[in-house]
C-alpha cells in the first residue's frame, strides 16, 4: 500500500469555516465511499487560532489544509483527486513512505476531533547533503531529539517519495506532530521544560542544532491544526 498526503487550498474568498465543513463533511464522506483506508483530515480552525506564533509561512500561500489516505497503489487515485479539486482552487499532492515514531494507539470516533493540536511541517532537504545523509540524521537522531526535547504524544515522519500533481512544491518531508492544546501558548509546555526557562532553551538549542544538520531552514513551512481521523483505525497493527 501507498500513502498519500495532499496539501489544499481554499479558493479566494471563501470562509475557512465553509472550507473545513466541507472537508469534514461531503469530501470525507466521499473519499472514505471510494475506498480511502486511514483517512485523516487536518484543518486550520478556531481551535488553533491562539497558535498563530507556531506558523512558518515560507510557502506563499501557504495551504488552507490537509487531507491523507492509504491506497493499493498511488496509480489508482484518478477518482480520488477529483474529490479533493471540488473542494479546493489547488491540491499538492505526494507519496510518501510513513515512519511513526510515536503512535496513537487508540481507534478515534469519526467525526471527533483529536485531543490537543498538530503541528504540520514540510521543508527541503539541507543543499548539498546526500538523501542517505539526509534521512540518516533524520530518521537516527531527529527520531530521539524531537520528542526529548518536546511534548509530543504523536510524532510521524512523511519522506516525500515522489510528486502526484503538477506544480507541487518540491518537498522533501512532510512531519506531523501532536502536542497537548496547552503547548499553543506556553512554550514551557511546547518544549518539554518543566517550568524552567534554562530546560525551554536547552530543548530549544538541541532541537535547533540537530535540525540545521539535515534541512534547509530557508525551506521550512509550518501550520497548526486540528485533527480529526476517519474509519476507526490506529498506528498500530
Amino acid at each position: 500500500m501507498e500513502k498519500l498526503i495532499y496539501l489544499l487550498w481554499k479558493e479566494t474568498g471563501k470562509a475557512d469555516a465553509a472550507f473545513n465543513a466541507d472537508l469534514l463533511g461531503p469530501v470525507q464522506r466521499q473519499l472514505v465511499a471510494l475506498g480511502a483506508q486511514r483517512l485523516q483530515v487536518h484543518v486550520i480552525d478556531d481551535a488553533v487560532a491562539s497558535g498563530a506564533k507556531l506558523r512558518f509561512e515560507t510557502m506563499k500561500p501557504m495551504p488552507s489544509g490537509m487531507v491523507s489516505f492509504w491506497l493499493n497503489a498511488a496509480h489508482a487515485r484518478a477518482k480520488y483527486e477529483p474529490v479533493l479539486e471540488g473542494a479546493s482552487a489547488r491540491i499538492a499532492g505526494y507519496a510518501v513512505s510513513e515512519s511513526i515514531v510515536l503512535p496513537i494507539t487508540e481507534a478515534q470516533p469519526d467525526g471527533v476531533r483529536v485531543p490537543g493540536f498538530s503541528q504540520i511541517a514540510f521543508f527541503r532537504k539541507l543543499p548539498g547533503i546526500t538523501q542517505e545523509g539526509f534521512l540518516q540524521i533524520w530518521m537516527r537522531d531527529q527520531t530521539r531529539v524531537g520528542p526529548e526535547t518536546q511534548e509530543t504524544f504523536y510524532y510521524g515522519q512523511n519522506i516525500v517519495v515522489r510528486a502526484l500533481t503538477v506544480g507541487a512544491p518540491p518537498l522533501d518531508g512532510i512531519v506531523d506532530e501532536c502536542y497537548p492544546i496547552e503547548a499553543l501558548t506556553d512554550h514551557l509546555v511546547y518544549w518539554r521544560a518543566n517550568g524552567s526557562e534554562e530546560t525551554f532553551q536547552a530543548h530549544l538549542k538541541r532541537e535547533m542544532d540537530n535540525v540545521a544538520r539535515f534541512i534547509d531552514g530557508d525551506s521550512v513551512s509550518a501550520f497548526v491544526s486540528s485533527t480529526y481521523r476517519f474509519g476507526g483505525w490506529t498506528d498500530q497493527a
